[in-house]
């Protein structure tokens, strides 16, 4: 994907950018969710990998789910993020974000 759409992926938060804006473009096609279900999971881990490397998070698993831990305890699911960005109601670059500037809720 990285090399067929011409993105330069530096895993820097400010990619993220780059990746919401392709996940617009398709969602804008008209593709189906089924037709690009790979391709979201991607983005997702990309975005994962991103936030891991900014926060010192680890990948967490389980039941074929994956998530972000960050060092502060709290949980992050990138993968589902780029579904909702897929829907109009996420964004990898703000989910980034907030787990590298949100304090925990106590």
């Amino acid at each position: 994907m990285r090399e067929g759409a011409r993105l330069h992926l530096d895993y820097s938060a400010q990619s993220l950018w780059s990746i919401d804006r392709m996940i617009e473009g398709i969602r804008r096609e008209g593709a189906p969710l089924a037709a690009v279900q790979e391709v979201l999971r991607g983005f997702g881990a990309y975005a994962g990998e991103v936030m891991a490397r900014q926060t010192g998070a680890e990948w967490w698993a389980t039941g074929g789910d994956h998530w972000i831990r960050t060092p502060d305890g709290r949980l992050w699911d990138p993968i589902d993020e780029a579904r909702r960005c897929y829907a109009g109601h996420g964004s990898l670059r703000l989910l980034c974000r907030d787990a590298t500037t949100a304090e925990p809720r106590h």
